[in-house]
């Protein structure tokens, strides 16, 4: 098969899977909102976003792990065994850290029991494992194996959560169900680190470290980035117009969401490629997606308005299109962020934190409206990405410690 079918087959696998995944932590979304009182729906959500946030440690180790297998494909042994040693202790860290905030937030957050800020933390523990086995399966190619493990996330986590609040209606069954669903890609996934350990015995674990560290500052920054505009409508907008502006969210974010299978299955050939080729390859998959989403919506926008909540948010129906079209360059710095990590090149981390700042001052100073502030997020974000693409070395690859 040659690479541009390879390329196309992985895509459709992987796109299957995550399109898969998403649709059952949707399903997540409505069963609770069927299940649970509002109250208690509130209190879940606000859960879900610190589990959300938590997920950059996964995040971090499936892209590092992808990295160095795709690079050193003859390494492959030894970075699965190191990989299978550093992802326990990142894991429980990582489930360890979440526990304590939540359990500082149980007032704030109303929660009545110390019972659902421990879960949050037990939830994180396999959300983070898994990680380290999709970048096993994503670094060597193997897109049936990765596609299956994000399926195994979402429709565990919907099953065990579905018939936790089935029998028990409540916060803490919400989320002991999860904890339990999120073991599910673990089990999955784990063909792909059984077994190895052994061939990392002597391999020194610091540069690993080192590199998921930087990795998890880069995709920090971005989380911020792509999720900023969200609390500050909430800050500055009346509480109507935050709740408009909260209905365009859904598009922004499905925007954001629909190229990233585009990143999943070019990131090996970003890692390797030592030219700009594949770069401006995903590029322009993921920007072509985003205009044909944003051209959709503008034509269609009453179809776009039922994906939002209907026509209480009919006032809002036509500039949806402006969401969309935020949401698809941020999707674009999104793969520069995933690029950066592939080339092992972290100048991009320094200009998101200035966009990040950028975006907010511009909000506050000006005190802007709906329109104002998605106006912004797509001016920052276009800047941002204009910017990382000409800027000389912005995302020229840099020797790691192996090779420097």
């Amino acid at each position: 098969m040659t690479r541009a079918g390879r390329l196309l087959s992985g895509s459709t696998v992987v796109a299957a899977g995550m399109i898969g995944a998403n649709a059952a932590a949707y399903g997540m979304t409505i069963v609770a909102a069927r299940l649970l009182l509002p109250r208690d729906l509130g209190a879940v959500t606000a859960l879900l976003g610190i589990i959300q946030i938590g997920t950059v440690a996964a995040l971090t180790l499936q892209a590092v792990t992808a990295r160095r297998i795709a690079v050193a494909p003859e390494d492959r042994e030894t970075t699965i065994g190191t990989v299978a040693r550093v992802a326990i202790a990142i894991s429980l860290g990582t489930g360890l850290l979440a526990a304590v905030v939540t359990v500082a937030l149980v007032g704030p957050l109303d929660l009545g029991s110390i019972w659902p800020a421990l879960l949050t933390g037990a939830t994180l523990v396999p959300l983070t494992m898994m990680g380290a086995m999709a970048g096993v399966a994503q670094g060597a190619e193997r897109w049936r194996a990765l596609a299956a493990i994000y399926l195994a996330n979402g429709f565990g986590r919907l099953l065990c959560g579905g018939v936790a609040m089935a029998i028990d209606p409540s916060v803490t069954a919400c989320l002991l169900g999860l904890a339990i669903g999120s073991w599910a890609p673990v089990l999955v996934g784990l063909p792909q680190l059984r077994g190895r350990a052994a061939d990392a015995r002597g391999t020194s674990r610091r540069p690993f470290v080192r590199e998921a560290l930087l990795g998890s500052h880069a995709l920090l920054a971005y989380y911020a980035l792509s999720n900023a505009d969200a609390l500050l409508a909430r800050f500055l907008l009346s509480p109507h117009d935050s709740g408009l502006y909260s209905a365009g969210l859904i598009l922004s974010k499905a925007a954001v969401f629909l190229p990233q299978f585009v990143t999943i299955v070019f990131f090996p050939l970003l890692a390797r490629d030592q030219t700009s080729r594949s770069r401006h390859l995903a590029v322009i998959g993921v920007a072509t997606l985003g205009l044909l989403a944003t051209v959709a919506t503008a034509l269609l926008p009453r179809l776009a308005l039922v994906a939002v909540g209907g026509d209480r948010y009919a006032e809002i129906a036509d500039r949806l299109w402006m969401f969309v079209l935020a949401g698809s360059l941020l999707s674009i710095v999104n793969l520069l962020v995933w690029d950066a990590l592939a080339r092992h090149a972290h100048g991009i981390v320094t200009s998101v934190w200035i966009a990040v700042s950028s975006l907010v001052v511009a909000a506050v100073v000006l005190q802007v409206g709906i329109v104002g502030l998605v106006v912004s997020v797509t001016l920052v974000a276009l800047i941002l990405v204009v910017y990382v693409l000409v800027a000389p070395g912005m995302l020229a690859r840099q020797p790691t410690a192996e090779e420097a």
